[in-house]
């Protein structure tokens, strides 16, 4: 796929729209590599991939739905079914890390950055495979029990899942914002 169309034609598809087939071993690896060459003041890497696929992400939602039933005693069997296959509608899924710390010269901000690139560069490099991919946050990527469940160290915190697999359903675009809406054009202070 040319480049620029690439970029005016990426989109996201909800993952209760996405199947088999998903990236193998071989592709997953090349989009992980490409995720990682975000600019990346001081190279920190301050970022780091957690990838979920066959019997784990299951798992995973298990997992998951158990907790939440603890936090939500009043939950219902739909919600519950909903959080048991949280990760299991995509083939592939990939939690981004954040990393950010304290250090003497890359404020965390930066830091933070580099980790939401390396996840658009993710979503970015599935589509130009010709899969499709979700960026998706709620409420696990919040909560520090889901957080230590699923293996970050406590300065971690989730950038977010990314679901990646083959749409079930044509493309649809959603409107984007008018320029006009977004841009303005400095010229020298008032």
């Amino acid at each position: 796929m040319e480049a620029l169309e690439l970029l005016k034609t990426r989109k996201s598809v909800s993952t209760a729209f996405l199947a088999s087939p998903g990236p193998d071993a071989a592709q997953l690896d090349e989009i992980l590599t490409i995720a990682s060459r975000v600019p990346d003041h001081g190279k920190l890497a301050p970022w780091r991939f957690i990838v979920f696929e066959g019997e784990a992400r299951a798992r995973a939602g298990e997992a998951l739905a158990a907790l939440y039933g603890q936090k939500h005693p009043d939950a219902d069997e739909k919600k519950m079914g909903e959080e048991r296959t949280r990760f299991t509608h995509a083939p592939v899924v990939v939690a981004v890390v954040s990393r950010a710390a304290p250090h003497v010269k890359i404020p965390e901000f930066e830091q933070l950055l580099a980790a939401g690139n390396a996840t658009l560069m993710l979503i970015l490099a599935a589509h130009a495979m010709g899969f499709t991919a979700q960026w998706v946050t709620g409420w696990i990527s919040y909560d520090p029990d889901a957080a230590r469940l699923l293996g970050l160290a406590p300065e971690e915190r989730f950038v977010g899942f990314v679901h990646i697999g083959t749409s079930t359903v044509p493309y649809q675009d959603r409107p984007r914002p008018n320029l006009a809406d977004i841009v303005t054009r400095w010229e020298g202070p008032e």
